[in-house]
This record gives C-alpha cells, structure tokens and sequence, in this order.
C-alpha cells in the first residue's frame, strides 16, 4: 500500500469504531465509563423518539403540546440535579462518570417507559393526555 495512503487512514486508526469495546467484559474504569455513556446514548436515543411521536400526536392540542415540552425540560432538569446528587459521593473520582452514567441512564428507561405508555392510550381513555394513533 502507498505510504500517502496509509498516512490518510491512520486518523480512523484513533477513532471509536477502530477500538470495539466489549462492555460485558469490562475490566478497566474508563471502559467501564465509557460503556455507561454508550447506554446513556442510546436509552437517550430512544426518548428522543417516543417523545417526537407524543409531539405530534399533540399538534391538534397546542396547550397540551406546551405543557409537554414544559414537562420534558423540568423532568430533564429534575434528572440531572438527582443524578448529579446521587454520585456526589464519588464527585471528582474516577468512578463519578459511571455513578451518574448509570443514574441517567436509569431515570432515562423509566420515562421511555412512561413515553410508552402515553403511546399506548386508548380513545376515549380520559386518563391518558395523548390522544390514540
């Protein structure tokens, strides 16, 4: 191979996808970090979905919709205050990565759950504020 071409290919070398992280045998803190931020990433992923269907089911609802978005950035804050408050014991440790990692990715599954449910509502369900597909 032409050394051009290799030197032009070596930045992929430093990359993410050239070191695969095996996150069921973690060994080492920084893997272990670095998995509990690919879960965060993808539980976040997912509620960005669900919470993008819930905005349009609400379009017809303006008022629903606002109290919606109000919703999702108070329980974002809410989130982050109580992870930032549950891994306070290790606050500037190695492990303070992991501790609210997993914290955030947690409270994340929960309102994905709850999102969910919201999906899930049937007409004429008077408990439930989005209306059915």
């Amino acid at each position: 191979m032409h050394p051009l071409v290799l030197l032009a290919l070596s930045p992929l070398l430093f990359t993410p996808l050239a070191h695969a992280v095996d996150c069921d045998n973690a060994a080492d803190q920084a893997t272990m970090n670095q998995c509990a931020a690919q879960q965060h990433k993808a539980a976040d992923k997912e509620l960005n979905a669900l919470y993008q269907q819930i905005t349009a089911r609400l379009t017809a609802n303006p008022d629903s919709k606002k109290l919606m978005v109000s919703a999702q950035r108070t329980w974002i804050a809410f989130r982050d205050a109580e992870c930032r408050f549950s891994a306070s014991g290790v606050a500037g440790g190695s492990a303070y990565p992991l501790i609210y990692g997993n914290c955030i990715t947690d409270l994340t599954k929960a309102r994905v759950e709850t999102f969910k449910n919201y999906l899930k509502c049937q007409e004429g369900d008077l408990g439930c504020p989005v209306p059915g597909a």
